[in-house]
């Protein structure tokens, strides 16, 4: 019968609490959907946390699969090594004693498949046979690379993503075996590959940017034959029984090896750098996604203390109900198991909500993303409602349950004394109220602040992304890549037709066709576009002339560029000329280098005239004929670096166009220009350079990040004000007998404002300090993911500490006037 009666008795608990739910509506929506903000912000945020950070990769054990670099040891510290290259692979696969198995894939991605409905951009990744191995994946259809498969004697194999199965071959079971044909963007020709594998549906690889296409490494093609050119990345399976440390420090050996045996080559000491496989792929995501994490966990702990300030208010309003109850026999268990199940009833309601404004929250911040950063972020696929993060919302809807359960015990004395029942105790208990609600506002407040400088300086920082110096005018550019095709041939095989033409000239026919086309101003073009994801090729600069030890041997960008290239980006010549016609057509040895190439490689001299042998010694040297102030050749927030442009001499190009009119409506005209000298080219879509870069990924993490601190701090701002206003309101209630005995001795309205604005002004002043003060400690924390701001901006807390005092203060004038504008004879005969 004690178990039943307790069954019975929780049953009733849940029945009233659901009544006052219902009879005090206003407190009930009001608790609710506060709360519930709350709790979708915390889930929304949280549903990409578990996808990016806890849910495992797809691979098998993952926890034992590392990234390998080779790193100088003056900057093993960075977050982020070096490449290497396939001959330097091939050392490391042989000589290590640390890994179960290696693997690399070419940082260079993507594909040109010819089909009967003409060439087609796919993307795609070339790979080491023992890629999928490394991984631990299986295919879904056929099998693996076999290692024969990979090297200059091997047959062209290729194996399919799952997606491209289904969309690109109709899902048909007899796709083994078949033929498709695949042309790297930078070889003069295609080759039919066989298809000899399906991989699974929910294989993902963050870094391949959705590839469709998979390729085992065949020859020299690029730059895969020197071992200076390192365009490859590592990744490495532990051995059973061995630490990263044991590794790092077996292929720190290994290295030094290396440059034992190839002197020339590795001129520089080195040591082995090992990363999570996880932590690569997340790069700048993870800081941004906790940074987000907190961010929504501090507007819940604003949600929480506006509830518990409600509870606060109306249990002072039950104190003769609960006196009562008391008086009656109830026990003080029975009435704590009375608020708990009413908080758990509030905190269920909430929750409930929550889940489907954070299912609403889920798919708008998806659409917040650009579609290419969510391509380089496969993790998030199918992100959702799970059980992970359905745990997160028992767990935070138990936690508050919990709190606001106690809540009303700070307020109600369960002792002999019946509160409710003794009228001189109204005053004391309006004081301790006054006092806990003052803290509870203060709190909010100084987490208002936090969030209020947060989102300031997040914004300031895209603004500054968005407005940095790029060194050339964005503004009426208008950028598009071609590639000519040297195949024409079905998408399962057939004839092949080879260009014979010399790498360029289709580059300068079309400059010259484009250059004619009305509201065009210039015409260049170049191997990569400046302010891009990465960086170009990259190769030693090393000083004709001057000895050995005085040479930097550091490795720098060098693009190849037409005659107008610089002019048509509007770039600053600072000394010298640029390239002639005639230079770019027959290739000279010649060079330009940009300000930071010059400052640091001839301080004190003059550049002009002197000569850059790319590599080596050895290599043939390119006279400098001028100096171009620095470009943004990567990503908008890298600092400037030594960079080289030579007259172009590739195959594949970008046209870059500088146009008078408005951009968009020059695109058809392109287009049909370039299909009028090359109808067979690949031409890809037309953009125009401040489409570019504002979706490049680092600016796209910038702008998603300051939109979702900035609405929370908008949220956290309206309901920080409205716990203030609604603390101020209550205690002017309480203190309404008081303000009535004020004025009928003789106060003026202006002394009852002061004597509620002091105490607003007091708790608003103290709550900004704080807010302040945290604010700042937590932009020094999160310093690394702002770009030109200083943690400590002095017109950014400044900002937000007025937004909030002005706010703040204007909340509580509202229950001040109230307080100053009554009667103080109806006051005191109501007493």
């Amino acid at each position: 019968m004690r178990h039943v009666n307790f069954l019975e008795h929780r049953i009733q608990d849940l029945r009233f609490a659901l009544r006052q739910l219902l009879k005090y509506p206003g407190f009930a929506c009001t608790a609710v959907l506060v709360l519930a903000l709350g709790i979708a912000a915390s889930l929304t945020i949280f549903a990409f946390v578990d996808a990016a950070l806890i849910r495992p990769l797809p691979y098998e054990e993952p926890s034992r699969l590392l990234t390998v670099f080779g790193a100088r040891p003056d900057l093993a510290s960075a977050q982020t090594g070096g490449d290497v290259s396939y001959l330097d692979f091939v050392d490391w696969q042989a000589r290590n004693r640390a890994f179960r198995s290696i693997a690399a894939f070419d940082v260079r991605s993507g594909f040109i498949l010819t089909r009967d409905a003409g060439p087609e951009r796919v993307p795609g990744l070339r790979v080491t046979s023992g890629f999928f191995r490394t991984l631990g994946v299986k295919p879904l259809l056929g099998r693996d690379f076999h290692r024969d498969e990979e090297g200059p004697s091997a047959s062209p194999t290729v194996m399919l993503s799952y997606s491209a199965w289904q969309a690109r071959f109709g899902g048909r079971p007899d796709i083994l075996g078949r033929t498709v044909t695949l042309q790297a963007p930078w070889l003069s020709d295609g080759e039919s590959h066989v298809v000899i594998g399906v991989l699974a549906p929910d294989f993902q690889f963050a870094m391949a940017e959705r590839a469709e296409f998979w390729v085992a490494i065949r020859g020299a093609q690029g730059c895969w034959g020197v071992r200076r050119c390192r365009s490859m990345l590592a990744i490495a399976r532990l051995a059973d029984g061995v630490t990263a440390q044991t590794a790092a420090a077996n292929m720190t050996s290994v290295l030094e090896q290396l440059r034992n045996d190839y002197p020339a080559d590795h001129r520089n000491p080195e040591i082995a750098k090992l990363i999570p496989l996880r932590d690569v792929m997340l790069g700048d995501v993870r800081p941004i996604l906790l940074m987000l994490l907190g961010a929504a966990g501090l507007l819940l702990v604003i949600a929480c203390i506006n509830v518990m300030s409600l509870l606060l208010a109306r249990t002072d309003t039950r104190t003769r109900e609960i006196s009562v109850r008391n008086a009656l026999g109830a026990s003080s268990v029975r009435l704590v198991l009375q608020f708990a199940t009413e908080a758990l009833a509030l905190s269920a309601i909430a929750t409930a909500l929550g889940l489907m404004l954070a299912s609403f929250g889920i798919r708008f911040l998806l659409r917040l993303v650009p579609a290419d950063v969510i391509g380089r972020m496969p993790f998030v696929e199918g992100i959702g409602m799970n059980v992970r993060l359905l745990a997160f919302a028992c767990a935070v809807s138990g936690i508050a349950a919990l709190v606001f359960a106690l809540t009303p015990l700070l307020r109600i004395s369960f002792s002999g004394r019946l509160v409710g029942f003794h009228d001189g105790t109204r005053g004391s208990g309006g004081r301790r109220w006054r006092r806990l609600g003052a803290r509870l506002v203060v709190a909010e407040l100084a987490v208002a602040v936090l969030l209020l400088v947060s989102a300031g300086l997040f914004g300031k920082s895209l603004h500054r992304l968005l407005h940095v110096d790029l060194g050339f005018n964005a503004r009426g550019l208008i950028a598009v890549p071609v590639t000519p095709m040297s195949v024409r041939t079905g998408a399962m095989g057939g004839a092949v037709s080879t260009n014979e033409e010399h790498p360029g000239a289709l580059a300068r026919r079309v400059a010259e066709r484009l250059a004619a086309l009305p509201a065009v101003r210039s015409v260049g073009y170049v191997d990569l576009l400046p302010v891009g994801p990465g960086l170009a090729p990259a190769s030693m600069f090393w000083i004709v002339g001057r000895a050995e030890d005085q040479q930097l041997k550091e490795t720098w960008p060098v693009r190849r560029v037409s005659a107008h290239y610089f002019s048509t980006l509007q770039a600053t010549l600072l000394r010298g000329r640029s390239f002639t016609e005639e230079e770019v057509a027959s290739a000279r040895p010649v060079m330009l280098v940009n300000e930071t190439a010059a400052r640091q490689y001839f301080a004190g001299e003059d550049p002009i005239g002197r000569s850059i042998a790319f590599g080596g010694p050895r290599s043939p040297a390119r006279e400098i004929v001028g100096i171009v102030a620095d470009i943004k050749d990567g990503p908008p927030e890298t600092a400037a670096h030594p960079s080289a442009y030579v007259p172009f001499d590739e195959a594949a190009f970008n046209v870059v166009i500088r146009s008078s009119q408005g951009e968009a409506s020059l695109f058809p005209s392109i287009i049909a220009a370039i299909r009028e000298i090359q109808p067979d080219a690949l031409v890809g879509e037309p953009t125009t350079m401040p489409e570019r870069i504002n979706g490049l990924p680092s600016t796209s993490l910038h702008r998603s990040s300051a939109w979702l601190v900035g609405a929370f701090a908008v949220m956290a701002l309206v309901l920080s004000v409205v716990g203030l206003y609604g603390v101020v309101a209550y205690s002017v209630g309480q203190r309404a007998r008081e303000i009535g005995v004020r004025m009928a001795l003789g106060a003026q309205r202006r002394s009852v404002y002061r004597l509620v604005l002091g105490e607003s002004a007091w708790w608003i002043g103290t709550g900004t300090a704080l807010g302040v003060i945290a604010a700042v400690t937590a932009a020094t924390l999160m310093r690394h993911l702002l770009f030109g701001v200083q943690s400590w901006d002095p017109p950014t807390v400044a900002a937000a500490a007025a937004i909030l005092t002005i706010s703040a203060l204007l909340a509580s004038y509202v229950p001040a006037r109230r307080a100053a504008s009554v009667n103080p004879i109806e006051v005191l005969r109501a007493e």
